[in-house]
C-alpha cells in the first residue's frame, strides 16, 4: 500500500522533471538550475550517439545550465514528460520517464509552412536527491527511443 508521503514525493519528482524541461523550453537558466544539484551530471551521450553525434556528459550544474540553455534555449522547443515511475530510498529517488521533445529553429515553430524539425522520444533515467523541500537531479541519463527529422537542428545548423 502506498502512503501519502510517497505520493507527495512522487509529485515532487515529477515537478523536478517539469522544472528541468520547462527551463529548456523557456530558455530560463534559473528554472533549469532549480532542478539540478550543484554537482549534477547530465549525460546526453546515449541519445546523441543514436543520431550520430558524440557528446560528453555535462557537469557540474553551471556547465549543464550554460551548455543546455545555449543550445536548446534559443530554439522553439517543447518537452512533454510522461510515464513517470519512481522508487524511493529515504532521500534518494530513482526516476524513469519518457520525454518527447520537438525542436524548431528560433521563431519558426508556429509557422505551418516550416517542416524542418527534430522530434525525439527519449528515455530519462534520473537519480534525484531531496534538498530540503525540493527534489533535485543529481544524475540524468538521456537515451533515445526514436527520432524524426533533421539531427542538425540540435547543433544549431
Amino acid at each position: 500500500m502506498t502512503d501519502i508521503s510517497t505520493l507527495i514525493d512522487h509529485a515532487a519528482v515529477v515537478d523536478t522533471l517539469h522544472r528541468y524541461t520547462a527551463g529548456l523550453d523557456l530558455g530560463d537558466a534559473d528554472l533549469l538550475a532549480s532542478s539540478l544539484t550543484e554537482d549534477a551530471v547530465v549525460d546526453l551521450g546515449p541519445a546523441m550517439r543514436r543520431i550520430g553525434y558524440d557528446f560528453p556528459p555535462l557537469a557540474p550544474r553551471d556547465t549543464v545550465v550554460s551548455a543546455l540553455i545555449g543550445a536548446v534555449g534559443p530554439l522553439d522547443s517543447s518537452h512533454a514528460i510522461s510515464n513517470v515511475r519512481a522508487t524511493f530510498d529515504g532521500d534518494v529517488a530513482t526516476v524513469y520517464a519518457y520525454a518527447q521533445a520537438q525542436h524548431y529553429k528560433p521563431g519558426t515553430g508556429s509557422d505551418p509552412s516550416v517542416t524542418r524539425h527534430a522530434l525525439m522520444m527519449n528515455r530519462y533515467t534520473a537519480t534525484m536527491v531531496r534538498d530540503g523541500e525540493r527534489w533535485r537531479i543529481s544524475h540524468l541519463e538521456i537515451a533515445n527511443a526514436w527520432f524524426d527529422g533533421d539531427p542538425l537542428m540540435l547543433l544549431g545548423e
